[in-house]
């Protein structure tokens, strides 16, 4: 059996935004139906936390395949030409363990983690939504404003970053790109003013995105922190709305955003309503009431 390597241009040409959501509503169900394996990942830090060296191995029983991801992590990239992470996915076959692929993991990352929070958009946010807020302006706000548009009729989008300069290239670009009004904005608080979509796509250390600010109603695709030393959402954010993740192992263990929240006292495991792959399969209930916000 050859070996397939695939490019980071190779993978943005074959998993366009629209059928990386329907792969990931696929794995998210296959995941809450016990049907694959998703371990917590090992991460091995550098001395000051200025980078990392991440492993996050898999198994997806429906496609006969495991894999593992090794990205190297460092947030100090963003604004840089160097992407934050960066590394490959390695996939092998189950049935005599054979590698079959290589794939650029820099591309897959930005794909498929908007991918997901397409997919939840698609199952949390009030039908009508049309006005998107995104915080950053990196690669994840670029791959996430495909997927806001692919989910929902998106007319207008505000975007902040704490370099004004990297938001007003950000909404020059978007504009070009899809065709609507993008607005750099130089405040969080005027970003996220009465919007029906929020996506938090930063490398923050503490929390940037306040409860107060939030409109009843809006959904939150809370996607930058995934340790559990930062957030991005403040604990009124996390308390006064109805929390969906991923997966609940992975956030009990490793998202901020909720655990510093729990530490506070202020919520407890059972503030996860339920998993993504859950909503999928009916098992869980989704959105109850237009006045209340969702956070994934």
């Amino acid at each position: 059996m050859g070996l397939l390597i695939v490019n980071s241009a190779e993978v943005r040409r074959l998993l366009p935004m629209g059928e990386c959501m329907s792969v990931m509503a696929d794995a998210l169900a296959a995941l809450s139906r016990g049907e694959a394996m998703v371990p917590l990942r090992q991460i091995m830090w550098l001395p000051g936390k200025v980078g990392a060296l991440a492993l996050m191995p898999s198994y997806a029983a429906h496609v006969q395949a495991m894999g593992v991801k090794v990205v190297s992590v460092f947030p100090g990239n963003h604004g840089t030409p160097y992407d934050a992470h960066q590394g490959a996915v390695l996939v092998f076959e189950t049935k005599h363990g054979q590698l079959v692929a290589m794939v650029d993991a820099s591309a897959i990352t930005a794909i498929r983690t908007a991918a997901v929070s397409g997919v939840a958009t698609q199952l949390l946010a009030r039908p009508d939504a049309q006005a998107l807020a995104i915080l950053g302006s990196g690669a994840q706000a670029a791959s996430h404003l495909d997927a806001m548009v692919a989910a929902r009729a998106i007319t207008t989008v505000r975007v902040w970053s704490r370099d004004i300069a990297r938001a007003q290239h950000f909404a020059t670009r978007a504009a070009q790109r899809h065709g609507i009004v993008v607005t750099a904005c130089a405040t969080v608080a005027d970003t996220v003013r009465d919007a029906d979509i929020i996506c938090t796509t930063t490398a923050a250390q503490t929390a940037v995105l306040r409860g107060e600010w939030i409109a009843p109603g809006t959904h939150v695709n809370a996607v930058g922190s995934s340790v559990p030393f930062t957030r991005e959402l403040d604990t009124n954010a996390v308390r006064n709305a109805r929390l969906y993740v991923d997966r609940r192992e992975s956030t009990l263990n490793e998202a901020g955003d909720f655990l510093f929240p729990k530490q506070e006292g202020a919520i407890g495991d059972d503030h996860i309503v339920g998993e993504i792959g859950e909503l999928l399969l009916g098992t869980v209930a989704g959105r109850q009431t237009s006045a209340l916000s969702n956070v994934v």
